[in-house]
């Protein structure tokens, strides 16, 4: 079984390979123009955009594992420029069937015949993707949607898998530091996902338990599992039908306001990741109905995942900066995540983070503002400072595509006050100025004892000056190089200045080899030190990890 997969995995890496190179070979060009030389080419977004597609048109062609890998893609900041994420984004995970004789082979080898194990089954697939399709039957009187594993997927995702892996090192050869950091992380996060997607048990334990904490939550429904029918290639759940979420009219024709079921569905998520730690991940509308009495109803559990508390500290801490409008706030969070480098210039990020919020608020931006901002980070948008950790790579792909369904149902919806309020009435900003007043007093009373301590030892030192016993010692802290800088400055400067003397001295003594060596040194001294004046280029900046050293900066300026 190794070496088939093995063998299976050579000739996929051909069939990649033979997609992706004219790709790659262009990405590789933009980088450098002749490959081994030459400067950076701009790409327009028609030229992206047009890229774009023909990834979109190689990951089809490359069947189950690489549409997959497109719709994890796309929702990849860090990895692909957005010209692209708009075109993967509409990657649906959807394939012909597969013939319902192969469909057979694995229900029974799971469940036994299919006439003694279900009253009725439908053999025309109700939904088909490209691990798993779901027919509808009926057993003990009870309507159930079975999902059946795709035949033979198992052996193809593992040889592509092996395919990523040994491209991952070709790759990162043509990426910057941020991307190849981004790269490694989508690529283990991927091979986890995308085997986790294809254990059926393990979905039943996630569907169950996410069941459970919504047992008492109106608006949601969640179908509860057979487990009696249900296996590793075989999950069979209860029946629940409803319209698509995205089909505005159907809504509007039942009369259900579209405006409360985006509110459920973001507050939905918000509960799912902040407080229970554990959510579904895909929420495209293929997987979102809504009933005749507005409730939503959420099917596909493949994809699932978990947040640790520490992270959902932290995204507390994001949300409540946001619903203030803090923008340090917002930008140490991004920090302690691990999302944003703590390298990154923050005036800069500032500055993109106030037109993220106002965007989202929809609020009107000039768009000079814009041409400003894209102007400051476009010249080094291959080293922009956002990475996603693995661990944060579905709650991304969550916000996103949730903010999509929301906007389709409710075009004027506003993310950032349905997260305050949600927030707000939880008591999570309650807490959060809470925590902010006793850190404060904790602050207030040490300044208060320090107050009490420090005319003793003034004191002290004053009378240790008097009687001319006090000593001084000075450690110089220079983690910025400034006295390296200054100290190359003033030799360059010297050898410059000496040099253009001396060059005169010899021309007129008629030394005309002397003054030209002379002279040849002042260049040097002089192109060293302009080179020594010049600022490096770009949004990277020295580490500046706390809102305080932010506000203190500016009350310095």
């Amino acid at each position: 079984m190794v070496t088939l997969v093995n063998l299976r995995a050579y000739w996929r890496f051909f069939v990649v390979a033979r997609q992706f190179l004219p790709l790659l070979f262009a990405y590789a060009r933009d980088r450098r123009r002749y490959l081994l030389f030459g400067g950076r080419r701009q790409v327009d977004r028609e030229t992206q955009v047009r890229r774009a597609e023909h990834l979109l048109s190689s990951l089809l062609t490359l069947g189950p594992t690489f549409i997959k890998l497109g719709q994890l893609l796309s929702t990849r900041p860090d990895v692909l420029p957005k010209a692209y994420i708009d075109v993967l984004s509409s990657l649906q995970d959807d394939v012909p069937p597969a013939d319902w004789a192969d469909a057979r082979v694995v229900l029974e080898e799971e469940l036994g015949p299919v006439a003694e194990t279900f009253d009725e089954f439908d053999t025309d697939p109700i939904s088909g993707a490209s691990l798993g399709q779901v027919y509808r039957a009926t057993v003990r009187g009870q309507d159930v949607a079975v999902k059946v594993r795709r035949p033979g997927v198992e052996s193809l995702v593992e040889a592509d898998l092996r395919v990523i892996k040994w491209s991952l090192p070709i790759l990162m050869r043509f990426v910057g530091e941020a991307r190849a950091f981004s790269l490694e992380n989508l690529a283990d996060e991927f091979a986890k996902t995308i085997r986790e997607e294809m254990d059926y048990e393990r979905e039943a334990r996630m569907l169950t338990e996410i069941r459970a904490n919504f047992a008492e939550f109106d608006g949601v429904r969640i179908p509860a599992v057979l487990d009696d029918y249900s296996d590793a290639r075989v999950l069979t759940m209860e029946y629940v039908g409803g319209t698509k979420i995205n089909d505005v009219e159907r809504l509007d024709e039942l009369g259900i306001d579209r405006s409360r079921v985006a509110q459920t569905l973001q507050e939905t998520y918000l509960q799912m990741i902040i407080e229970d730690g554990v959510f579904h991940a895909d929420p495209h509308p293929g997987n979102l109905a809504v009933t005749d009495d507005g409730t939503i109803v959420f099917y596909d559990f493949g994809m699932s995942g978990r947040v640790d508390e520490y992270i959902q500290d932290r995204i507390v801490e994001f949300y409540i900066a946001v619903a203030n409008q803090d923008i340090d706030g917002i930008l140490d969070s991004l920090i302690a995540i691990g999302t944003l480098s703590p390298e990154a210039d923050r005036d800069v990020m500032g500055d993109v983070m106030e037109l993220a919020i106002a965007d989202a608020r929809g609020d009107d931006i000039e768009q000079y503002r814009v041409n400003q901002i894209v102007s400051q980070i476009e010249d080094s948008i291959y080293e922009f400072p956002f990475r996603l950790p693995e661990n944060l790579a579905l709650v991304l792909r969550v916000a996103t595509v949730v903010e999509g369904v929301c906007v389709t149902l409710d075009e004027d919806f506003d993310f950032i006050s349905t997260a305050t309020e949600y927030l707000t009435e939880q008591g999570y900003r309650e807490e959060s100025i809470k925590q902010y007043v006793e850190e404060t007093g904790e602050q207030a009373w040490e300044s208060a004892q320090s107050m009490l301590r420090v005319p003793p030892k003034l004191e002290n030192t004053l009378d240790r000056a008097q009687r001319g016993n006090l000593t001084l010692q000075v450690e110089l802290n220079d983690q910025k190089g400034v006295i390296d800088r200054l100290a190359k400055r003033i030799v360059y400067g010297l050898v410059f200045s000496f040099s253009i003397l001396a060059t005169a001295y010899l021309y007129q003594g008629a030394s005309l080899y002397a003054a030209g060596v002379s002279g040849a040194v002042g260049v040097v001294g002089g192109i060293l030190l302009w080179l020594s004046f010049r600022e490096k280029k770009g949004i990277r900046a020295q580490p500046q990890f706390t809102r305080q050293n932010m506000r203190k900066r500016r009350g310095e300026d």
